[in-house]
């Protein structure tokens, strides 16, 4: 954890005058920071970081010479810096965060400078005390091989890299039919979750995910795991029935709560008043699993800051869930799964790579 009495040192890169000028003097107006220097594109950067030492860098993904993602590919297995990505609606975001970014706020619409300015203040605090994971390479979003059947298991690829092979189907046991797996991460989470997902069978239960995301990012996330994954990904739509094989992702600015209407189960996704300080609320998720969910039910919390799903899981957790909790070890920020451990919410912690072969344990029992 970065110490509370330490300003956090930021290095602020975009080839934008505005955009760096607007980034600087926004996070400057933060008492916990200060702007260490400014560089206009990756060469420049790395020149700077050796020089400045900064705590933290905010950096663009698309640049002129290198971009961002090749810079981070380069620097992060030898300079492990908390590095936050400005981007625009784009899915090249993903790639950046595949090589170890560890969050991103979308580039502002005009009018929105102190919604972003807010937003980014919070995410450099964050990654202040993340621990940053250099990934050896990037996996990036190439088109979707057709799904098998239940009875059959296709295998994803990357281009021309297969990820890992299909996991054994866990076939047709009725008890699986109604089970509901439920899963929630913040910062550093979109990879974190997606070791997990990928450990998965296309036949697992029926999957809820809150991953905290500014808007017009969901739909390309859910894709992507739709890409990479065995099951069935997609971003939620109000009334959607849930069933075996098929994960649903809440949108952006939006809440997401399960609705049981006789033995069927399916989801809500309204605006509503934000839950825990975040809409979509990992807790929003869990506390209506907690009152809805009559069948078997497990819940999951990854990496985050802060404490949301912590009190939710808890709630799960005294309503017969099987809980699991990610790791300090694993963990970008171990701060959810932390507060749910300490509050007595999780039952067994694993690294993000372990989790899914402890939930298949658990689910082979029921």
């Amino acid at each position: 954890m970065f110490p509370s009495n330490k300003k956090i040192r930021v290095l602020v890169v975009d080839d934008s005058v505005l955009a760096r000028t607007m980034i600087s003097n926004g996070l400057s107006a933060s008492p916990r920071i200060e702007i260490a220097g400014t560089a206009i594109n990756a060469k420049d950067a790395r020149a700077k970081i050796d020089q400045l030492r900064p705590d933290v860098m905010t950096l663009d993904v698309e640049m002129p010479g290198m971009n961002g993602i090749d810079f981070l590919k380069q620097l992060l297995p030898a300079v492990p810096l908390p590095v936050i990505l400005v981007s625009s609606l784009d899915l090249r975001v993903f790639d950046a965060l595949s090589a170890g970014a560890v969050d991103f706020v979308r580039k502002p619409e005009p009018g929105q400078n102190e919604s972003f300015v807010r937003a980014l203040t919070s995410k450099v605090i964050s990654a202040a005390g993340a621990k940053v994971r250099p990934r050896p390479g990037v996996i990036t979003a190439a088109p979707r091989t057709a799904a098998a059947p239940v009875g059959g298991a296709r295998v994803p690829t990357t281009g021309s890299k297969p990820l890992l092979p299909a996991p054994p189907l866990l076939g047709g046991r009725p008890s699986l039919d109604a089970t509901i797996i439920a899963l929630g991460a913040s910062t550093g989470g979109t990879e974190a979750t997606l070791e997990v997902m990928k450990r998965l069978p296309a036949d697992i239960p029926a999957m809820l995910i809150v991953q905290h995301m500014p808007t017009g990012f969901t739909q390309m996330y859910a894709d992507r795991l739709n890409r990479l994954c065995h099951m069935e990904v997609r971003e939620a739509k109000n009334g959607d029935e849930l069933h075996r094989g098929l994960a649903l992702l809440a949108p952006a600015d939006y809440q997401m709560r399960i609705v049981r209407s006789g033995m069927k189960y399916t989801v809500s996704c309204m605006p509503g008043e934000k839950v825990s300080g975040h809409r979509p609320s990992v807790d929003a998720l869990f506390f209506s699993m907690a009152e809805q969910v009559k069948c078997k039910m497990a819940g999951i919390i990854m990496t985050g800051m802060g404490r949301d799903g912590a009190d939710g899981l808890l709630k799960m957790r005294q309503a017969g869930a099987y809980t699991i909790g990610q790791d300090k070890e694993s963990s970008v920020v171990y701060g959810m799964p932390m507060v749910a451990y300490n509050i007595g919410a999780v039952q067994i912690q694993g690294s993000c790579e372990d989790i899914a072969g402890i939930l298949l344990r658990q689910l082979q029992r029921w």
